[in-house]
């Protein structure tokens, strides 16, 4: 009975709604231009949102900046913190002297336990 009813239909490839008496929201179109490979990548945003300066170009992947007029936008990186090494990270919790010391006990732990052939298997 099951399979009379579901005949002549396209599960899944067509949608029984309609599009009647949808109203899409407003939309903007902005242009960005590459500073690596001088090609513009169009992108279209609400017209209520904001949009930023700077964009991720779609032929190079690099960064693209706004155009307004014909003139692109200055984006300001001078918030932009530099990133932090593990190593960085690790010196802001240890002294250098404490990390020598740490060092020397696990050197010599691994030569006492590669000295006696003791093996430890992990899991």
């Amino acid at each position: 009975m099951a399979d009379r009813s579901l005949r002549g239909m396209r599960l899944g490839a067509q949608s029984l709604q309609s599009e009647e008496g949808v109203v899409y929201s407003p939309r903007t179109r902005y242009t960005y231009l590459c500073t690596e490979c001088g090609q513009e990548t169009e992108t279209v945003f609400s017209a209520e949102a904001e949009a930023p300066d700077a964009w991720e170009c779609r032929h190079c992947g690099h960064e693209a900046r706004l155009l307004v007029g014909d003139t692109p936008v200055e984006v300001d990186h001078s918030d932009v913190k530099a990133p932090r090494s593990h190593w960085d990270m690790l010196l802001e919790r240890r002294t250098r002297d404490e990390l020598e010391e740490l060092l020397e006990e696990r050197l010599q732990y691994l030569r006492a336990r590669r000295g006696t052939g003791e093996r430890k298997h992990s899991a």
